[in-house]
């Protein structure tokens, strides 16, 4: 009974290992046929009431499905600049807490991404630096 027991705990360790060592493996790898492009710093005032005044500091990294359309989106950063400017002054500070928050802000600035650099297509967007103040 007991060395069927260290036999189990034998397979369920290295399996463990496999497992690990393929998860690590593949998911810090950049793919070759993907590309980055850097946002310029983002400061802009939230709808927060006549009363209060309330700022958004964002900085972020847009990938690329393509690595050769990183010329056209780096051309096309004024009019994504002004999108997301457009979409976060119309922004309550309350819609960017906690986590569900920053998951809706990252889906929509993607979809205004896509918007402005079509044909390109933009798959993720990463924050550096998001400061609600």
């Amino acid at each position: 009974m007991l060395i069927i027991a260290a036999l189990g705990l034998l397979v369920l360790i290295v399996a463990g290992g496999v497992v690990t060592k393929l998860i690590i493996g593949g998911a810090f790898r950049a793919d070759a046929t993907s590309g980055s492009v850097d946002v310029p710093e983002i400061v802009s005032n939230l709808n927060a009431g006549p009363r209060r005044t309330a700022f958004v500091r964002l900085k972020a990294q847009l990938e690329l499905a393509n690595k050769a359309d990183e010329p056209a989106v780096s051309a096309a950063s004024p009019r994504i600049q002004d999108l997301f400017q457009t979409y976060l002054r119309d922004m309550r500070p309350e819609e960017l807490r906690g986590s569900a928050g920053t998951y809706r802000l990252r889906e929509e600035l993607i979809a205004r991404a896509n918007i402005a650099v079509a044909p390109a297509r933009v798959t993720e967007i990463l924050f550096i630096e998001l400061l609600v103040q």
